[in-house]
């Protein structure tokens, strides 16, 4: 019986550790540093109309499966990456530039893929930009 203590007890002490690791993987993360250039970058489509349909429509094709419908990063991609998503409902979000939101969103960074090749229109870019922010 003893035996068979100490192969459950380091069975949960090993699962304890992976558990800790993982979460403290994802909760931890370096600050995303955006090029003084990108942080002053104006929107010259901020107040498009165009983003309910159009951005909608890009972020339902490229961000939905991670960020989720709602954007609040519970996409059911979300789980099975090593970095957190990101909630674009919350105010450290939307109070970030506009300039800022486009450099993450088309060069991306570690889990988060560049979208430099895939929305190469840059109004599209910006009205994606746009929703996210309605979010």
């Amino acid at each position: 019986m003893s035996k068979l203590f100490v192969i459950i007890s380091a069975i949960f002490v090993g699962n304890l550790v992976f558990l800790s690791t993982t979460i403290l993987k994802n909760s931890v993360q370096d600050p995303w540093e955006v090029p003084a250039k990108y942080q002053k970058l104006e929107n010259p489509f901020a107040s498009d109309a165009d983003a309910e349909n159009i951005g909608k429509t890009l972020y339902n094709k490229h961000c939905k499966s991670c960020h989720g419908s709602e954007g609040k990063g519970d996409g059911p991609k979300a789980e099975g990456l090593d970095t957190p998503t990101g909630d674009f409902t919350e105010a450290s979000f939307k109070e970030q530039t506009d300039g800022a939101l486009y450099y993450k969103t088309i060069f991306g960074r570690d889990d988060m893929p560049s979208f430099e090749t895939k929305i190469t229109e840059e109004k599209d870019r910006w009205l994606l930009i746009n929703y996210l922010k309605r979010l």
